[in-house]
């Protein structure tokens, strides 16, 4: 049986959705806060090639620290915008759910049957 890993906040309300949605469906698997347990970079990068999107559609737009570094008219690699997501979580979209050879962003909540 493949693992299921959910990487969220968990006062975040689509992440309690999608956490709700597993716990109902019986599956098993590891929920981590990546606020208390951070994403290392590589990781980060595996699940972005996994879910076949950019680093920059993983930024999280509406936050206080996205409008602070001004990343909406800063020309950056995917390295620097990884970097900036690890070292402000905050700007990565949430909830990710890996499992296996795929990844997805459950954003809304009901994307997670895509990966089940």
């Amino acid at each position: 049986m493949v693992k299921v890993t959910v990487y969220q906040k968990p006062t975040c309300t689509t992440c309690r959705e999608v956490y709700s949605a597993l716990k109902e469906s019986g599956v098993d698997f590891d929920a981590v806060n990546y606020y208390l347990d951070p994403i290392p970079k590589e990781k980060l990068k595996e699940l972005i090639r996994k879910m076949g999107i950019t680093a920059r559609d993983l930024v999280r737009t509406k936050e206080p620290i996205y409008k602070e570094l001004k990343l909406g008219t800063r020309e950056l690699s995917e390295s620097e915008i990884v970097d900036l997501m690890v070292k402000h979580p905050d700007l990565i979209q949430r909830p990710i759910v890996e499992k296996g050879s795929k990844a997805i962003l459950a954003r809304p909540a009901k994307r997670i049957k895509e990966i089940l």
